[in-house]
């Protein structure tokens, strides 16, 4: 471990010096596209440098070398891998010196936290939080019209790939979450409440009322697949304790869209979803891998079924090399049994039951707000 924290400050040194060329160069020589170039390397280098010290200071944190107390540490909690049916882990940060780290270490920390989006959120003055409303954000201007503009670029991406805006409601009764197999599963994570004797909950998902939408009258073949997008609200019951800024929240919205498609029409509206991706991370200088999700332990529906599906994680790098998991594909078998959906075939049967391709590219706008003011460092 000392040979790998030692190897990490000397990346940090070498990253160091390389900015100072950079800074040093005469910039009179330089001028349009040369000059901008020329400052954003040494931003990306800064990004990193700041990277490789954060990364530093958390193996000192877990106290895998020896330091000298600096300012106390902060700690959090977080569920392990994410899933509330796991153990509890503690994030810890703070500050240590140690024979690895350089006397610089305390205006380095304080440097590294200027790149936090809690911090950038509340000296610009974009969002903020409050305990009379915990895990739900308050966007003030500025960070609405953020929010709002990353809404409307997903809105006209939408409709050049034929998807239609849907609004749905926010509140069902608790026979849709039973009949979707979410109630069973998912209800220790829903806002639930009674109204005249009968139970509701706050959506966590929209995918539910997009079957009722499809299926509220007979669908024909002609109409597949039917794309619908919702940037609806939705309302999660996330414990106290693993609320964590943007990234971890109760309450907020993301780029919803379910596809409605025949079985032949399937690698076709995968492709598409592929390349809706490429083209929007490719605004935001994002690289992306993909990740193919294996069956839960807890799954709704039968074994058969599951085995058809498929399931396409998708995680995101930033500028930093730092991965995030935001957008999903996924290949859904079992909706469209549990709401008995069909449409019209061309020989006029009505059986035919579609396949539900659930669809998230930005996912949540909160944590892409989050991740977008961390990688440019709240230049906007």
């Amino acid at each position: 471990m000392a040979q790998l924290l030692a190897g990490q400050e000397g990346e940090v040194r070498r990253l160091s010096q390389v900015i100072e060329r950079l800074q040093s160069k005469d910039e009179e020589l330089l001028v349009g596209s040369d000059l901008q170039s020329l400052r954003e390397e040494n931003e990306k280098l800064k990004y990193r440098r700041l990277h490789l010290q954060r990364s530093l200071r958390a193996e000192m944190a877990r106290g895998t070398a020896p330091h000298s107390a600096g300012p106390g540490p902060q700690n959090s909690s977080i569920y392990w891998e994410g899933k509330s049916n796991m153990e509890i882990s503690e994030r810890i940060s703070g500050t240590a010196r140690t024979t690895f780290l350089d006397s610089n270490i305390q205006k380095e920390q304080e440097e590294t936290n200027n790149f936090d989006h809690r911090n950038i959120g509340r000296e610009q003055e974009l969002f903020f939080f409050h305990e009379l409303s915990p895990g739900s954000c308050f966007f003030l201007p500025r960070g609405a019209f953020i929010y709002n503009t990353l809404m409307s670029f997903i809105q006209l991406e939408n409709r050049k790939r034929g998807f239609n805006e849907v609004v749905s409601p926010n509140i069902y009764s608790r026979r849709l979450w039973e009949m979707s197999g979410h109630w069973q599963h998912c209800s220790h994570n829903m806002f639930s409440f009674d109204v005249e004797k009968e139970m509701f909950a706050l959506k966590p998902m929209n995918c539910p009322g997009h079957c009722l939408m499809f299926s509220h009258r007979p669908r024909s073949w002609r109409e597949l697949p039917l794309r619908f997008a919702d940037f609806g609200v939705l309302h999660r019951s996330e414990p106290s304790e693993t609320l964590n800024g943007l990234t971890r929240v109760r309450r907020f919205e993301q780029d919803d869209g379910h596809i409605f498609c025949m079985i032949e029409q399937i690698e076709e509206e995968i492709m598409g979803c592929l390349d809706f991706l490429r083209s929007v991370y490719g605004v935001f200088g994002f690289t992306f891998q993909l990740k193919l999700s294996t069956r839960p332990d807890m799954f709704l529906g039968d074994l058969n079924t599951w085995n058809q599906a498929e399931e396409i994680d998708v995680d995101v790098k930033d500028a930093l090399g730092i991965y995030h998991q935001c957008a999903t594909i996924q290949l859904d078998f079992q909706l469209p049994i549990r709401f008995n959906l069909t449409y019209v075939s061309k020989d006029g049967v009505d059986e035919n039951r579609p396949v539900i391709i659930h669809r998230a590219v930005l996912g949540s706008l909160e944590r892409m707000v989050a991740i977008l003011a961390e990688d440019y460092a709240g230049k906007w």
